[in-house]
């Protein structure tokens, strides 16, 4: 079956990929469409180092094949968006409805896939870049088949990660004021959030002036091209700032940007080993720094939860995709992603 591996060296869309059958606690999708996201081309280029060979991708969405013993909340035929969160579902922190704590979730990855005689890597726990992919049953969440694939595959990363944020981990409430640095795939989820939570003030910051229009569609009431100029629209600072970049100035800049009782959200993923400065008093008057991680979902009841939101109309999942690409066209999906052209491009099988 067809497949992106990234062998260390070089990244190619293969046809000689197997996937085993799932087991016990298991789900096999065959993947209709998957997003392509940063955290993948992180792979690539070093950012997030991972065992290679690896199948990548990580946002996908399909239909079940097949179960195995002892599932049954998915069924052959059901729709469904993949979750990487291969939580336990026994620990404490899943005991207590914080399954991205999950330490048995965290940097552990199989080899589900064969080519030739060779084991693969699966990445994120899921690998969506291929024809079909084995999960965990608690990564398969069902969707209604009414939701296009190609929009649903966005609701198990991007999505989940920035509406996730919001609501989630920072807790925005009406009538706050929140900067979102970076417009890109994560923060134009972040805005829809900090919308959907009733945000009074919503500033998306980005260097790219082009990308005013789609964040003003996501929820922006405000654009600016540089950081710099926030204090002049809030003088007394924002209650939430979300870095979503993921570059170390930015991550200063941002404490920088908070009023009394403000919260910074990492959501950025800097180089391994990055550290960033700033004075131990920027964080007085009840500053917070907060680390956010897949944006403090629980996936089953977040992704059913947003799956309706765009169903009524009030989340945006079409107008995130900005192309659409076979799979075997994978180098332009790339090189469109890292030139920032898109806010998600999706390959489809």
């Amino acid at each position: 079956m067809r497949a992106v591996v990234f062998d260390g060296s070089r990244t190619e869309v293969v046809g000689d990929l197997a996937v085993r059958e799932p087991g016990p606690g298991e789900v096999l999708v065959a993947i209709a469409a998957a997003g392509l996201c940063h955290s993948d081309l992180s792979v690539v280029d070093g950012t997030i180092p991972f065992p290679v060979p690896v199948v990548l991708g990580h946002e996908g969405a399909g239909i079940v094949e097949a179960v195995g013993a002892g599932v049954g909340h998915v069924a052959p035929g059901d729709h469904v968006a993949l979750s990487t969160l291969a939580n336990c579902g026994t620990c404490p922190d899943c005991d207590r409805g914080r399954p991205t704590m999950c330490r048995r979730a965290i940097g552990r990855p199989g080899t589900p896939f064969r080519r030739g005689t060779g084991p693969v890597h699966q990445f994120a726990a899921s690998s969506a870049f291929a024809e079909r992919t084995v999960v965990k049953a608690v990564q398969a969440v069902r969707i209604p088949p009414d939701i296009p694939l190609t929009s649903a595959a966005l609701l198990g990363c991007g999505v989940l990660t920035g509406v996730g944020a919001v609501l989630n981990r920072a807790r925005v409430e009406h009538g706050d004021s929140v900067v979102v640095i970076g417009a890109g795939g994560v923060g134009l989820n972040v805005l829809q959030g900090a919308r959907l939570a009733g945000a009074a003030a919503v500033v998306a910051v980005d260097a790219d002036p082009a990308k005013e229009a789609v964040a003003r569609r996501f929820g922006a009431t405000e654009f600016l091209t540089s950081a710099e100029d926030v204090r002049d629209l809030l003088p007394t600072g924002a209650d939430h700032v979300f870095e979503c970049v993921g570059r170390v100035e930015l991550v200063e800049r941002a404490v920088g940007l908070l009023d009394r009782h403000g919260q910074a959200v990492l959501l950025g993923v800097p180089p391994a080993g990055a550290e960033a400065s700033f004075p131990v008093s920027a964080l007085y008057l009840d500053k917070s720094i907060l680390g956010c991680r897949y944006g403090s979902s629980r996936p089953q009841r977040d992704i059913a939860r947003y799956a309706e939101l765009y169903r009524q109309g009030h989340l945006l999942l079409d107008e995130l995709v900005t192309a659409v690409h076979p799979v075997e066209d994978f180098a332009k999906a790339r090189t469109d992603a890292e030139e920032g052209r898109v806010a998600r491009v999706v390959l489809t099988f």
